[in-house]
């Protein structure tokens, strides 16, 4: 059995609402022939707030891939360790008690690992087995459940540390014009996450069944465009329409561990928009309301790529809704297109330490609780 513990989620202190994004993309783009387009479809997204490791007039500049290299692994040391010092708590362990870590970040390249510089400096013993992932972008956060999964499946007694670390904002591309592009400039925002998963807990959400879908012939739908400049987002006009051929793959997982995927108690989701979450609603014939953590996410945050379903599962085990033997789907989407599914039990809190999503100290913002997560219907 392995069990997802509290999630821990820190965002940066930098802030930017949509009145902002809208009024930024008219003064810098006032002369492109489809900016009412792109206004429109950043309108509609449902972001009322993103967060930034840097102050805009900084994040709007590019010196550069090599300095923004640096100012993702200046940011990231600074913040990580308070996100995983939490995800420990939480999970009432210590970085000792770990036995692998999955680092998951889509918005820079670093090599070694960051995995590396935690198990020397986070306190995690010399034999962690790292696992990081890149390249699943906002899938990613499934898979680092389902990796944890897995391998503490296959290694009895072991807990698994996840992190996700996402600075989308450094990926701002100031002379790219695709609309694609300028609808990214207003839907992402940057985060950090952590849980452990254990192999053994009287508490937490136990993960019972988890599974890939990769649909097939979309590996251009949702991509980067590596440039001397760096990662240039892509995105299909055709990837709201995915959720179509992702019900299926949703039906398909939980019925393998005998469950009704319209007829669960939860649905944690990731939030690359309001039309995802809609069409998933359709086409899973389940009620809206059920999807209000992820709404809640998209809005307070944007699209924190892999960090999102970290978010909606501390958001929602934070809400006090969830009951012991509730059973619900855990999912990313991501490039290829893919999805990443698990399927879990809550067992209960054991009134133990529990996350509420805000991060202390001088380099990270408070994020208290709103009505939207207290909320099942917000």
């Amino acid at each position: 059995m392995a069990v997802l513990c509290c999630p821990s989620v820190s965002v940066p202190e930098h802030t930017i609402t949509m009145e902002d994004t809208l009024h930024l993309a008219e003064r810098l783009h006032g002369d492109h022939d489809q900016l009412p387009l792109a206004l429109k479809l950043i309108s509609n997204t449902g972001v009322r707030t993103r967060h930034l490791i840097q102050p805009l007039e900084r994040t709007l500049r590019h010196p550069g891939v090599e300095e923004r290299t640096k100012v993702y692994v200046r940011e990231a040391k600074k913040r990580i360790p308070a996100v995983v010092e939490r995800a420990l708590k939480n999970a009432g362990v210590t970085a000792a008690d770990i036995d692998a870590v999955v680092f998951v970040s889509c918005t820079a390249f670093t090599m070694p690992s960051l995995t590396a510089w935690m198990i020397n400096e986070l306190g995690l013993r010399h034999d962690t087995c790292q696992i990081p992932i890149a390249q699943l972008g906002c899938a990613a956060g499934g898979a680092a459940i389902n990796r944890a999964h897995d391998f503490c499946t296959s290694h009895a007694d072991s807990n698994v540390l996840i992190v996700s670390c996402e600075f989308c904002s450094l990926c701002y591309q100031p002379d790219d014009l695709e609309v694609g592009n300028l609808l990214s400039n207003g839907l992402f925002g940057d985060a950090l996450a952590a849980a452990v998963v254990k192999s053994h807990s009287a508490s937490g959400l136990r993960l019972e069944a988890n599974g890939s879908r990769l649909v097939p012939d979309t590996e251009d739908w949702i991509s980067y465009a590596v440039k001397d400049t760096g990662f240039h987002f892509r995105l299909d006009r055709r990837v709201p329409r995915t959720m179509e051929q992702l019900a299926p793959a949703l039906r398909d997982v939980a019925a393998t561990h005998g469950c009704d995927a319209s007829a669960l108690d939860f649905y944690v989701v990731h939030a690359g928009g309001p039309r995802i979450l809609d069409d998933l609603s359709h086409f899973l014939s389940v009620p809206a309301e059920l999807f209000s953590f992820s709404r809640a996410t998209l809005a307070q945050h944007g699209n924190i790529a892999s960090a999102v379903v970290l978010d909606v599962l501390r958001r929602l085990i934070t809400s006090g809704t969830l009951r012991s033997g509730h059973r619900g789907i855990v999912a990313g989407f991501g490039p290829g297109i893919t999805a990443e599914i698990s399927i879990g039990t809550w067992l209960g809190d054991d009134g133990g330490p529990a996350d509420d999503g805000s991060a202390s100290g001088p380099d990270h913002e408070r994020t208290p609780a709103t009505t939207a997560e207290r909320s099942p219907t917000a």
